[in-house]
């Protein structure tokens, strides 16, 4: 992965962060990114591998234009970080610049899209199916990695980013409610939804594997 640290030209390191910078939590590390790029640098690290990963699960992106998605994440964080309230969790804050970034750039190259991927995560796949309301009847269907895929790519926007970051990201509802900016009981419908949308699109199963 080139990543986003090797093309920040917003700082310039002579070295690494300091070690005890491990041991720091996100919150107290943002407090300190204006005045020591080190933090930034370790946040990076942090979280680069696991949003990118995020993005291409919402969006099908390729993994260049997702990179190119997750570096302007990264600047827009840094951007704003003065903005960023340490009371919140970070994580929280820098999904939604992640998820925004990449929303935006979805519906510009919408038509161009290819399917969602959850391939490289087994459990989350596996958490995903479990949550639907006849995992039996899933199991008969044998529904494969792939097919999940195209049937998350057939969603909505939102259905898919719901189910995903609930069930893939393993992210709580209030989590949720902060990167989608809504309260939790809204997200508990909004997941209730696109459940049901989910269970349906398996019905149809003859037909996507024609697709697919």
């Amino acid at each position: 992965m080139k990543g986003f640290t090797a093309n920040l030209r917003i700082i310039k390191l002579t070295g690494m962060p300091p070690e005890s910078y491990q041991n720091l939590s996100d919150e107290a590390l943002a407090e300190m990114v204006l005045k020591d790029a080190h933090a930034l640098v370790t946040l990076i690290r942090r979280y680069e591998s696991r949003l990118l990963i995020y993005i291409r699960r919402i969006s099908g992106f390729s993994y260049e234009d997702a990179e190119d998605i997750l570096q302007e994440s990264f600047m827009d964080a840094y951007r704003n970080i003065s903005a960023f309230d340490p009371s919140l969790k970070f994580s929280s804050w820098i999904y939604r610049i992640a998820h925004n970034r990449t929303i935006s750039a979805y519906r510009k190259k919408k038509k161009a899209m290819g399917d969602v991927s959850i391939d490289d995560d087994d459990e989350g796949f596996m958490r995903l199916l479990a949550a639907q309301s006849d995992s039996s009847n899933l199991a008969e269907q044998s529904l494969t990695k792939q097919m999940v895929n195209k049937i998350l790519s057939t969603l909505p926007e939102r259905d898919r980013t719901v189910l995903v970051l609930a069930y893939i990201e393993e992210k709580t509802y209030d989590e949720i409610g902060d990167i989608l900016k809504a309260p939790a009981g809204t997200v508990a419908t909004w997941i209730h939804r696109a459940k049901k949308k989910f269970h349906k699109e398996t019905g149809k199963t003859e037909y996507i594997k024609k697709t697919i």
